[in-house]
């Protein structure tokens, strides 16, 4: 990963990790264990589901442009798929807390989001590429003597 993509993912997991924390404590002091673990899950899992969706589209990026938009779109369905089967699938267990579960989503998802706009809006991007000025030489026209 170039030292750019591995600055963008710190600048985005370090507020969402810090959050989740916060959210982990707050639930342990209502919700007891159990809601320390729902909320440790659910963070992690938007961790994980947001981490590997800006690697793909990252990687989409560099290497197909054009399908970049279609690509983020689809990502975007198959992470809201995939977090419904795993609701589903834990639908009525007695493991974790059900509602810190919940919160731990949605906190790390929306600073997550957060994070990732604020990183975004700092980087610097070029509109132009100052790397191909310096590549192409002017060429000379006309007759040549």
């Amino acid at each position: 990963m170039p030292s750019k993509d591995a600055r963008n993912l710190l600048q985005i997991a370090v507020p969402t990790a810090v959050a989740g924390v916060i959210t982990v404590a707050v639930s342990a002091a209502v919700a007891g264990g159990k809601g320390a673990l729902g909320a440790g899950v659910g963070t992690l899992l938007a961790i994980v589901f947001m981490g590997v969706g800006l690697y793909v589209l990252q990687w989409t990026a560099k290497t197909l442009p054009q399908l970049f938009q279609a690509m983020g779109l689809m990502l975007y369905m198959a992470q809201l798929l995939l977090l419904f089967i795993f609701v589903a699938v834990f639908k009525g267990t007695s493991l974790f807390n059900p509602r810190a579960f919940a919160a731990g989503i949605v906190v790390a998802t929306v600073v997550w989001m957060a994070a990732q706009a604020r990183a975004h809006m700092k980087a610097k991007i070029f509109y132009v590429d100052p790397d191909s000025e310096k590549s192409e030489k002017p060429s000379k026209t006309g007759p040549s003597s």
